[in-house]
């Protein structure tokens, strides 16, 4: 595995571990500042909508697993594929789980790390 590989699973690893403790100045800074997401239903949004989202999530507490079924560097670019289960508990209990794949690109930065670029989530509420 390269060094750059390794970096990418290690970004994926901390977003996770960031994510469980709610930690989402750590969240944002793996993402760049042109960052956009997609996912179903909703317009393409950036860094900004992000981050408000997070913000709204409030004392809700997420877990969640990845595993990343392919991951290619080109450069300093990279692409991956990921699938991810996650289970998001509400303060009122109500427990939401969504699974399947998502599609990353990521870029290498003038300060040498990778960071999310573009991102295509499809993950879908399961029962």
């Amino acid at each position: 595995m390269s060094d750059d590989e390794r970096a990418i699973r290690d970004l994926v690893e901390t977003w996770m571990r960031a994510t469980k403790r709610g930690d989402a100045a750590t969240v944002l800074d793996l993402i760049s500042d042109d960052v956009v997401f997609m996912v179903p239903g909703a317009e393409p949004f950036g860094k900004a909508a992000f981050a408000a989202a997070l913000k709204g999530l409030g004392a809700m507490t997420i877990e969640g697993r990845s595993d990343i079924r392919e991951l290619s560097v080109h450069g300093d670019i990279a692409w991956l594929r990921n699938r991810i289960e996650m289970t998001a508990t509400a303060p009122d209990g109500k427990v939401t789980r969504r699974s399947g794949y998502t599609l990353t690109i990521l870029r290498k930065e003038a300060d040498g790390r990778w960071r999310l670029s573009r991102d295509a989530n499809l993950l879908s509420t399961q029962d």
